[in-house]
């Protein structure tokens, strides 16, 4: 079976492992470029990277980095009175160092990533969705637009989201590989990221949202565990844009390009209004955080499809 996954964030990478590891799965990934930024004068691509550890078991408890990483670089940039308060460690600065060489040399995105998944013995194809410059933009409701990183990072997402605009969207073309994979999957499954912030981006290059209302199945997994998100803001930023609260608000952010929808055990109560609007609704334990978990939740979900 080929799937296509749309993945941002720490809940996409999860569903992305369970379902590398499903039998009879051809895996593609195509990633969220939105939050890319630069830092230390790396380029850092939080979802790719996030995707990929977590793919292969190494991702660090916090979801992002390398597990078991050593800090000696971050030591010696505080010795240097260098701001470290983004830690990046030792093994993960040598990945995004090639990543930036590669760049600076004119390489695509996507081939990069293409070599890195093939040094971590990543079977699954990982895309980014565009090779292009993508940079999600927030419109706070104080007037103030931040940048992605200043957003979720620096302030910590606590600001009130009243608006999103991806900047180079208009220039921008999927990556190598991207329609021609969604052209020919059997069916699209959108992970249980955060509609606006990790696929909203996606969705905003050319091209990718017709090829997928071409297919017939295309499944989101909510990211909302009774109504709420476990971690990030989620739930508030799809209020705070004018989507409904909970589960009908995930539904109405993807505004028919799903039909189908895999909620959570403990919001099972909204599976008749969920229905009522269209969508073919599925009630399964969504939680993820363990290997065990999302390699479970693939393989029932291989079964729905």
């Amino acid at each position: 079976m080929n799937i296509v996954m749309l993945s941002g964030g720490v809940g996409g990478a999860r569903l992305a492992r369970g379902l590398a590891r499903a039998p009879g799965v051809d895996l593609t990934v195509i990633v969220n470029v939105g939050d890319d930024d630069t830092d230390y004068g790396l380029a850092v691509s939080p979802d790719l990277d996030t995707v990929m550890y977590t793919i292969i078991g190494s991702e660090s408890e916090a979801g992002f980095g390398l597990a078991y990483d050593s800090f000696a670089v971050m030591n010696r940039l505080e010795d240097f009175g260098i701001d470290t308060a983004m830690r990046i460690g030792d093994r993960d600065i040598a990945a995004k160092l090639f990543r930036t060489i590669e760049l600076h040399r004119g390489i695509p995105l996507s081939e990069i990533i293409g070599r890195m998944a093939e040094v971590l013995s990543i079977e699954a194809t990982i895309l980014p969705a565009t090779d292009d410059s993508l940079r999600t933009e927030i419109l706070t409701a104080e007037g103030d637009w931040l940048s992605f990183r200043e957003y979720f990072v620096t302030r910590g997402h606590q600001d009130e989201v009243v608006d999103l605009r991806f900047a180079g969207a208009n220039l921008a073309t999927p990556a190598p590989g991207v329609i021609s994979a969604i052209t020919n999957a059997d069916a699209i499954v959108i992970g249980p990221s955060n509609p606006p912030l990790s696929i909203w981006p996606i969705l905003a290059i050319a091209g990718i949202s017709d090829a997928i209302m071409d297919r017939p199945r295309v499944i989101a997994v909510s990211p909302l565990i009774g109504g709420k998100t476990l971690k990030g803001p989620a739930d508030r930023v799809l209020v705070s844009l004018g989507l409904p609260p909970g589960n009908e608000g995930v539904l109405g952010a993807y505004g028919g390009l799903i039909n189908e929808l895999v909620i959570d055990q403990q919001d099972a109560t909204d599976r008749g209004h969920l229905t009522a609007l269209g969508a073919r609704v599925h009630v399964r334990n969504t939680r993820l955080a363990t290997m065990e978990a999302s390699v479970n939740f693939a393989e029932w979900l291989i079964e729905v499809l």
